[in-house]
């Protein structure tokens, strides 16, 4: 269907239309007035679409809410190196990613309003995918005294965290709680016990002996998860663990949350896809923080996804340049990329029957935009169009060489993957489009 002359109106038709937040996947199609969806469902232009409207024929492919990433780190300020606001956001929207949230662990560390606002302006001016900043949960991420939560919460920040790094003190841990209780804020925390994985760099196990490398104890992510429930029991704040890659630590979320404590948490596409059998000869591309765990767990990630226990997926995209991850094993930075590989490999759960397109597409839309209190990832009236257009069945194989990411490490290169972005739209723009 040809275009025609635009007025600022855009007609997406004959689109098989996905809204998880409602349940919603028929075919139909989708106006977009301005930077907001005008209207949208199954009977819109079935009379033909008025003239003066800029047409966009999808051919049947999936059009959706533009994914939200709840855990990115963007490396700028401070190691542009390795990731720039601007080298990520073009990562993020071919990947179909139109709101991401980054970590705090940059130079300087996202714990003043200066930066907070550094990070909010600096996307805009770029105007690729939306960029969130979490403030650190502590000044510093030393995990001693907390950082202005109110101050930073104000200014922006979605939630607290101190990024990589546990919040490792159970008097901090609790103070942190009780002040997000009082203002209705939320922590994020990586459940680790420190002291369990000093100088470790791969899960502990039979695999890592072999290997003759220090392992990292599955037992510490349920450690920290056991002691920060207690405390979120003692305080009722707000707490969400991110990047779940344990049974153990899974069971215990699934426990909490029957017991109606106030938590969430996530996974992230390597735990779920992989496991430590990937670490192979030595590779450094797989050397991740959570490490890839035995298929024990993983398995039981995919049935904490599957019985809804995980509320949210996130890439956990942790770029490092060459210099970084070409050296031996034990020296190499933990991280790889995973904004251009999110949508893909979350859609093997669809492949492989363990969830339908919608519930995948929950996990990664709406649910973590509910966590955060982001007004994204929905297909409504009024909503901002944010949105993607893909093929869900479309075959490719990764190649980490060619991603939009600064860094070219990914944990999943040379994977053969279903699932291809064809347009990425934010606030109504065409911000990416694959030419097939």
């Amino acid at each position: 269907m040809p275009n025609r002359a635009s007025t600022g109106l855009v007609a997406y038709v004959n689109a098989r239309l996905l809204d998880p937040a409602t349940g919603m996947d028929a075919k139909g199609a989708l106006l977009i007035n301005g930077e907001t969806i005008a209207d949208v469902g199954p009977g819109l232009f079935q009379a033909g679409v008025p003239s003066g409207i800029e047409v966009v024929d999808c051919n049947g492919l999936c059009l959706a809410p533009g994914l939200v990433d709840m855990r990115v780190q963007v490396r700028e300020p401070g190691e542009e190196h390795k990731e720039t606001l601007r080298s990520a956001g073009e990562s993020a929207v071919a990947g179909g990613v139109t709101s991401m949230v980054c970590l705090p662990n940059t130079h300087p560390v996202i714990d003043d309003v200066a930066t907070v606002e550094f990070v909010a302006r600096r996307a805009r001016q770029i105007g690729l995918a939306k960029i969130y900043p979490y403030a650190a949960a502590t000044k510093q991420l030393a995990g001693k005294e907390l950082a202005e939560m109110g101050m930073l919460s104000e200014a922006g920040a979605l939630a607290f965290t101190d990024g990589t790094r546990a919040i490792g003190d159970a008097k901090v841990m609790r103070r942190a709680l009780s002040y997000a209780a009082t203002f209705g804020l939320l922590i994020v925390q990586h459940p680790e016990e420190p002291s369990l994985v000093e100088d470790a760099v791969m899960n502990e196990g039979e695999f890592a002996t072999r290997l003759g490398l220090a392992g990292m104890p599955a037992a510490a992510e349920a450690i920290m998860i056991a002691r920060d429930l207690r405390l979120v029991a003692l305080t009722g704040g707000r707490y969400h663990a991110a990047h779940l890659s344990t049974a153990e630590g899974i069971e215990l979320i699934r426990r909490a949350k029957a017991s109606g404590l106030p938590v969430t948490c996530d996974t992230a596409p390597p735990y779920f896809a992989l496991n430590e059998q990937a670490v192979g000869d030595y590779r450094t591309y797989a050397k991740l923080s959570p490490p890839l765990r035995g298929e024990t767990d993983r398995l039981a990630v995919i049935e904490g996804l599957k019985d809804g226990t995980i509320d949210a997926i996130a890439s956990d995209h942790a770029p490092q340049d060459q210099d970084s991850k070409r050296v031996p094993f034990t020296m190499a930075e933990f991280g790889g990329t995973g904004l251009e590989t999110l949508l893909p490999v979350t859609l093997d759960l669809v492949h492989d029957g363990v969830l339908s397109l919608v519930e995948a597409l929950r996990l990664v839309t709406c649910a973590p935009a509910a966590i955060l209190g982001l007004a994204a990832g929905r297909l409504k009236t009024g909503a901002s169009a944010d949105l993607v257009l893909f093929d869900p069945d479309r075959a490719w194989a990764i190649d980490a060489k060619a991603t939009r990411s600064k860094s070219k490490n990914s944990p999943f290169d040379g994977r053969l993957v279903r699932g291809m972005v064809t347009r990425t739209v934010v606030d109504g723009r065409t911000v990416f489009r694959h030419e097939c």
